[in-house]
């Protein structure tokens, strides 16, 4: 067990599956209290309650992340079951790969209300507690497509991912000189054992990325950057991990 992350209460969207589960039961392996938020509450359930079995700490709420409301709702039961929030990962995310002459203009909208809206929702609920107990770690999941535009196809995409690099520095910038007692980490992993390339409906597209991700690391390789950035002292900000497989050359 971390002692720096045992008791600590992290609340995680898109914890159904994926990096969200693998960071689940990775911190709650640790100590730390999870909350569990997504949509298929059925695998929400196994998953606490497997966590559970095994000494750990878990809770849950249905969190669908394009609904404001439902953000508050499962920082809301963070504070109900455990009476504290100190670290809210902004998992959730949607990547439907496609060309924009394709014209998928539904799922760009998709993506945005996912990827982008659903990490400004997270924050918005946290935030205001965050600064009533002057400490909290805000951890957004990016993407490397975020540092560099995965093109052709992954245009949109990249330009959420993107989006949430940015809304993610500048907020570390605010919180920084309003006292930096908050702390805001951006994860940019490259590709990762994950439902995430599921998402394509452009079949060209979709073959693509199947190839792709058979150079794909495993999940818990990003659960245990997250537990880095969550384990480092006060004071102490890790503002941006990169990560993939070191034979993937995008």
């Amino acid at each position: 067990m971390n002692q720096a992350i045992a008791g600590k209460v992290v609340v995680i969207t898109g914890a159904s599956s994926g990096l969200g589960e693998a960071t689940a039961r990775h911190l709650a392996a640790l100590g730390a209290c999870v909350v569990l938020g997504a949509r298929r509450m059925d695998l929400l359930n196994t998953i606490a309650e497997e966590i559970t079995a095994a000494g750990g700490k878990a809770a849950i709420a249905r969190t669908d992340v394009t609904q404001a409301g439902d953000l508050t709702r499962l920082v809301e039961t963070a504070l109900a079951v455990f009476g504290k929030v100190d670290v809210l990962i902004n998992n959730a995310g949607l990547m439907a790969i496609a060309p924009i002459d394709a014209l998928k203009v539904e799922e760009w909208e998709r993506m945005i209300d996912i990827n982008i809206k659903g990490v400004l929702y997270g924050i918005a609920a946290a935030l205001p507690y965050f600064r009533a107990q002057n400490s909290g770690h805000f951890i957004n999941i990016s993407s490397v497509a975020g540092a560099k535009v995965f093109s052709p196809g992954g245009t949109v995409y990249s330009g959420t991912k993107f989006a949430v690099s940015a809304i993610s520095e500048g907020l570390r910038h605010e919180l920084a000189a309003s006292g930096g007692t908050i702390r805001t980490t951006t994860i940019l992993p490259g590709a990762v054992d994950t439902e995430l390339p599921g998402g394509s409906s452009h079949a060209e597209s979709a073959a693509g990325l199947k190839e792709f991700y058979k150079q794909a690391i495993p999940a818990a390789a990003v659960a245990r950057a997250v537990a880095y950035a969550i384990e480092q002292p006060d004071g102490v900000d890790i503002n941006e991990i990169v990560l993939r497989p070191t034979v993937q050359e995008f």
